[in-house]
């Protein structure tokens, strides 16, 4: 836990690096090493980041990590106990919820029961006291974006939940807000209309070109929508990048393991030079692992012989076989303990002489399934495990 004396100081430092508010036009949110207290317990922890223009950006995390925390600090509705928010580059701790150029959407839709499609999302343009006749404008453009216009004169209880969340996003976008705010959107809907409805919010990001900032805890949302992804844990950013860097490289165990499904083997490093590195696991297991190429997209790790490595191997990675694979390297014997068939694809569970626990993902191709109990090979390509040091 951050003592307060330790957040001021790192509020001190990060302040004289930082000279004077000025507009970047590149960035439409930025938070500068942003923590947040309540009652001793530190929910963020010296969070920095930078949003671009534009950009559908997502926060995701397990429960309690930090993610709503800090999408309530961007929209006001909490104050940062150090750091700074800024907005369109103009510092926002100091301006309420109300004057910010961001709205948010609530899992709940937060919907006026007792007003009509129409009157909910003409709430907010009343309350600034736009004219009748701009507000009626306004109102109809919104209504047409969402297609609700046929929708206008019913009341909320009258609409399918489907539909209540396209006026909650009406409303928040009939303002024309900088940033639009998404507090878990789709959590409240079923999981064919959450499909549906993550293909509509994606083209409707894409048409109007506003930022959309977006908390989750599904990890399957923030990959299919999202430009880029900041993944957080117990109130710090452990990655940003876009879902294929987050996917394909993540940069922890904790980073590994949370999106999507993986296989995670602990052991050390027995070997390693510029182009593998050879980990010996906790159960004896010899897996060498292709050192990835030092570039833009992924730098070589430092990793030195003797360290705490965790090798991560994603289950669509690992090939079956009944018989003994001709390979050289990264291939285990096993035995088939479970077989869950998931229509377009089938999960395998093997169980390796070594005690081990592998996870196995094939497409379905309506072949002949083994029976468990079956013996069985397992391997994967060096090219397609990531070692990942222990502490992240």
């Amino acid at each position: 836990m951050f003592l307060t004396q330790d957040i001021t100081t790192m509020t001190t430092q990060t302040a004289l690096s930082i000279e004077s508010t000025t507009t970047n036009t590149q960035n439409d949110v930025e938070l500068r090493k942003v923590f947040k207290v309540f009652e001793g317990h530190t929910a963020v922890r010296g969070v920095d980041l930078n949003i671009c223009q534009g950009e559908f950006f997502s926060i995701l995390g397990p429960s309690g990590c930090g993610k709503t925390t800090t999408l309530r600090l961007i929209a006001g509705f909490e104050t940062p106990s150090a750091g700074e928010i800024m907005i369109r580059g103009t510092s926002m701790n100091q301006t309420p919820p109300y004057r910010r150029p961001v709205n948010t959407v609530f899992q709940s839709y937060a919907l006026f029961n007792h007003l009509t499609v129409k009157d909910n999302i003409a709430f907010g343009l009343r309350i600034k006291r736009l004219g009748k006749a701009e507000t009626e404008e306004k109102v109809a453009q919104a209504l047409q974006l969402v297609k609700m216009e046929k929708f206008a004169a019913r009341y909320p209880n009258q609409i399918s939940g489907g539909q209540q969340q396209r006026v909650a996003l009406a409303r928040a976008l009939v303002n024309r807000p900088a940033v639009l705010l998404l507090d878990e959107p789709l959590g409240a809907l079923d999981l064919k209309l959450r499909k549906q409805m993550q293909m509509e919010l994606s083209n409707l990001h894409r048409d109007l070109g506003v930022t959309f900032v977006m908390v989750t805890h599904d990890q399957e949302e923030a990959m299919s929508m999202s430009d880029r992804i900041a993944v957080m844990y117990e109130g710090k950013i452990e990655q940003i990048g876009t879902p294929q860097q987050i996917y394909d490289r993540p940069e922890s165990p904790f980073v590994a393991d949370f999106i999507g499904d993986t296989n995670l083997f602990h052991g050390r490093v027995e070997f390693t030079d510029n182009l593998n590195l050879v980990v010996k696991t906790n159960s004896d297991l010899k897996i060498v692992v292709q050192q990835p190429e030092a570039n833009g997209e992924a730098q070589r790790l430092e990793i030195y012989d003797g360290a705490s490595v965790v090798v991560s191997v994603r289950p669509e990675k690992v090939n079956l076989s009944l018989y003994s694979p001709d390979v050289s390297e990264n291939y285990f014997e096993g035995r088939l303990m479970n077989i869950m068939y998931m229509g377009t694809h089938v999960y395998y569970q093997v169980n390796l002489l070594s005690g081990d626990r592998v996870m196995v993902r094939q497409p379905n191709t309506e072949g002949t399934l083994p029976n468990t109990d079956t013996p069985i090979y397992i391997y994967w390509a060096k090219q397609n495990c990531l070692a990942l040091h222990e502490s992240g």
